[in-house]
């Protein structure tokens, strides 16, 4: 594809993104079926809001879970960039959100990671990461479409930059890294009703095997994960819908409990 028209399709999303208004998915409507595009189509969206004045501040890493993948009929992870200006601070364990921020937005429970050393490569593994990583925190994720009614393909939520809508954090830990990641277990109530669960090891077995995943994928376009970089590991837990009213209750071992609030 020229790269016109890669152009062409990130103006699309993004026009999408600030206007709330979906489109089709690109899979259909432009026959993408490369994972490559798909990425190629993403980075451009980047550079765009680049220009305009945005950060990237990490990474996420999507479908990590069977379950999501199950849940959106696609069977392997995918990563977006992470951008300042839908980072939502929490403080004293709340946070609130506004729903109107995001396009079919859904929130699911990660375990975040702070990268204190480099990771060039190549081979990383799990060790890797947890000897590069400076802390963890409970994640928090608002995942969201700019594709009509979540109809998407592998590179429908690739080049939608991940399905990203934005995200929230507990309190950095810089022990939690020394404990065993794919055991910690984390709840959600939604609306004071228990309404999802899972541990660790759903994220590709270990959070920090699925960062590891993440730091080999970034390195086959020439990019490795950097002091400073926040990484959302992929969620251990099914997508909640959210809409204008909802409170979500994360809870995660040995961790504060935090409260997102949408209005």
């Amino acid at each position: 594809m020229s790269s016109a028209n890669i152009e062409a399709l990130a103006e699309r999303l993004d026009t999408a993104w600030r206007t709330y208004t979906p489109i089709p998915p690109l899979s259909e409507s432009e026959g993408i079926s490369s994972v490559e595009t798909a990425y190629a189509i993403q980075a451009q969206w980047t550079a765009m809001r680049l220009a305009r004045g945005e950060k990237v501040i990490g990474r996420k890493i999507g479908l990590t879970s069977q379950a999501i993948q199950q849940q959106l009929g696609v069977n392997e992870p995918d990563y977006g960039t992470l951008w300042q200006s839908s980072y939502y601070l929490a403080s004293n364990g709340r946070v609130e959100i506004p729903a109107s921020d995001f396009l079919q937005p859904r929130i699911e429970g990660e375990v975040a990671f702070l990268i204190g050393k480099s990771l060039p490569g190549p081979n990383v593994t799990a060790r890797d990461v947890l000897a590069a990583t400076e802390a963890c925190a409970l994640g928090v994720e608002i995942v969201a479409s700019r594709i009509a009614d979540w109809r998407i393909k592998l590179v429908d939520t690739i080049a939608d930059n991940a399905s990203y809508g934005g995200f929230t954090l507990g309190p950095w830990d810089r022990r939690l890294p020394e404990s065993d990641l794919s055991a910690l277990a984390m709840t959600i109530e939604h609306n004071g009703v228990p309404a999802a669960e899972g541990v660790g090891a759903a994220a590709l077995g270990h959070p920090a095997a699925a960062t590891a995943w993440l730091a080999n994928k970034l390195l086959e376009f020439g990019v490795s994960l950097e002091p400073g970089d926040i990484v959302i590991s992929g969620g251990i837990t099914r997508m909640l819908p959210v809409r204008a009213g909802d409170q979500f209750l994360f809870s995660l071992t040995r961790q504060p409990s935090l409260m997102a609030s949408f209005r």
